[in-house]
């Protein structure tokens, strides 16, 4: 069980969205506020991708096989998270926050495990693998309230 204590940051985030709070009242009953909303379009994969996907020719027999095609939507939502990472550490190393809870899906989860610094990894005092930045702020501390108590 954990709470939201007074001065945690909470960050949503979806892989193109990221919403960073503050609980400005006590761990008993949260109130969020807002203090950062960043945003970056990432258009679908077949809007960014140019050509058609590679195609080679089998080394025996007649069989033509394709090559599988990046997909550059993913990559971008990997380098949202990754940059998301690097903005959390330099501002845990200028001591912004000291209390950090990470609410993401479980791809951006991933990224930021895999990226965060070890200085904000020692203040994550929880983690929530929900995507919920399309969500009012209301019904973000409802679900967090309820995630973070079981």
């Amino acid at each position: 069980m954990t709470d939201i204590p007074h001065g945690a940051w909470i960050v949503v985030a979806d892989g193109e969205k990221a919403l960073t709070f503050e609980n400005v009242t006590d761990a008993q009953d949260p109130n969020l506020s807002i203090l950062r909303k960043r945003e970056e379009e990432n258009p679908p994969d077949r809007e960014q991708s140019a050509n058609r996907r590679g195609r080679v020719q089998e080394s025996a027999g007649s069989g033509v096989s394709a090559y599988d095609d990046t997909d550059f939507h993913d990559q971008q939502k990997d380098r949202f998270a990754a940059d998301l990472a690097d903005r959390l550490y330099a501002r845990a190393h200028r001591g912004e926050f000291e209390k950090l809870i990470l609410v993401a899906s479980p791809q951006v989860l991933g990224v930021l495990r895999d990226k965060l610094h070890k200085e904000v990894r020692d203040k994550v005092i929880a983690e929530v693998d929900k995507t919920l930045t399309n969500h009012p702020v209301e019904e973000i501390e409802k679900v967090l309230k309820a995630e973070l108590k079981g």
